[in-house]
C-alpha cells in the first residue's frame, strides 16, 4: 500500500488550485494532470505535492462545496526551519487572499502562532508554530474535526482507524480536562495518530458549525492487490455506506476511496483511448474490480 491521499473535488479549476498550492512551499510541484469524460462533462484531474504531502484534485461540478470539516494542519518548526516565524507569516498572506479567516493568526495557549483560514478555493489550513519537543511530524497533516451529529466520537473514531490499518499507532491525545462552553470534559481537544504511512489528526467540536464531513474532502488509498481492496471496503464501510466508484462513508461520516495504481497509472501514462476505456469501466463499478480495470486499460 501506498500513503493515504487527502482527495480535493472542486467545481472546476483544480489545475489551477494545484499551482497555486505549488506556490508557496518547498518541496511542492504539479506532477501532473489529465483529462477524462464523466456523466455531464469533461473532468479535470490533477495531482500534485505540497511540502512533501500527496494531493489529488478534481475538477467535476457538482458543487460538493469543500469545507472545515478535513483541514490541513502546516507545522513550521523552529528546529528544522530557523525562519518558521518569518514563513509563517508569508503563507498566512497568500492563503488570506481573497479567502476567509476563521481564526486570526495569533498567538494562543497552545502556539505563539497560530491561524485557520479558509483560502479562495475553499480549503481550510491550520498554520502552527510548533513546540520542537516530541516526535517530529510531517510538514502538513490532514485533520479532521469531529462535529454534530458524530461529536465527542474522535477518540472512538481513531480506535476504529487504529485497528483497521496494520501499520498504525496512536501519538498525541489531549482531551478536555473540564466542560468548556459547550465541549464537554472527555472530548478532544486534540489528538493525532499514524495509519498507512500518514499522520492524520483529529479534534472535537461541539460549536455549531454549520458544515460536517463530505464527500467534498475524502482520504484516498491507493491499493496494489484486490485483496487490500476487498480489506479496506469492508472493515471501513462497515455499519456507514458504500458508495460508486470506490467511494464509500465510514460510521462516522468521513469521505474514503478505496482505489487501484492501474487507475492512477493510467491517468499518468495513458493513452486518450486507454483513459477513455478504463474510466468507461470505473463508472459501473461499486467496489473496484483491479483485474476488470486492467483489461480495460490493456485493451483486453
Amino acid at each position: 500500500m501506498l500513503p493515504i491521499k487527502p482527495h480535493l473535488w472542486f467545481d472546476q479549476e483544480a489545475k489551477k488550485a494545484a499551482e497555486f498550492y505549488a506556490s508557496f512551499m518547498p518541496d511542492s510541484v504539479v506532477n501532473y494532470s489529465n483529462h477524462f469524460s464523466m456523466s455531464g462533462g469533461e473532468c479535470e484531474f490533477v495531482e500534485f505535492t505540497i511540502a512533501g504531502q500527496s494531493f489529488l484534485g478534481i475538477s467535476a461540478g457538482h458543487k460538493l462545496g469543500i469545507n472545515p470539516s478535513i483541514s490541513f494542519m502546516i507545522n513550521f518548526d523552529p528546529s528544522r526551519d530557523p525562519e518558521a516565524a518569518q514563513h509563517i507569516d508569508e503563507v498566512w498572506s497568500k492563503l488570506v487572499e481573497n479567502g476567509k479567516v476563521l481564526m486570526p493568526l495569533d498567538s494562543y495557549p497552545f502556539s505563539e502562532r497560530y491561524g485557520w483560514v479558509a483560502d479562495k478555493y475553499g480549503v481550510s489550513w491550520q498554520l502552527i508554530l510548533t513546540n520542537p519537543a516530541g516526535e517530529e511530524k510531517p510538514v502538513i497533516v490532514p485533520s479532521l474535526l469531529f462535529t454534530e451529529p458524530v461529536v465527542g466520537k474522535a477518540d472512538e473514531a481513531i480506535d476504529f482507524y487504529t485497528s483497521v490499518f496494520k501499520d498504525s499507532k496512536r501519538g498525541i491525545t489531549a482531551p478536555r480536562p473540564e466542560d468548556m462552553g459547550s465541549d464537554k470534559a472527555g472530548t478532544l481537544m486534540f489528538a493525532d495518530f499514524y495509519i498507512d504511512q500518514t499522520w492524520l489528526a483529529a479534534m472535537d467540536s461541539a460549536h455549531s458549525h454549520g458544515f460536517s464531513f463530505n464527500d467534498a474532502v475524502s482520504l484516498l488509498i491507493t491499493c496494489e492487490t484486490q485483496e487490500e481492496v476487498d480489506y479496506y471496503w469492508s472493515a471501513l464501510s462497515a455499519d456507514g455506506a458504500p458508495g460508486q466508484c470506490g467511494w464509500l462513508k465510514d460510521k462516522y461520516g468521513v469521505s474514503w476511496q478505496v482505489a487501484s495504481t492501474v487507475m492512477f497509472d493510467a491517468f499518468r501514462n495513458g493513452s486518450p483511448e486507454q483513459i477513455a476505456r478504463i474510466t468507461q469501466v470505473f463508472m459501473t463499478m461499486k467496489k473496484v474490480d483491479i483485474a476488470a480495470l486492467q483489461r480495460a486499460y490493456n485493451g483486453d
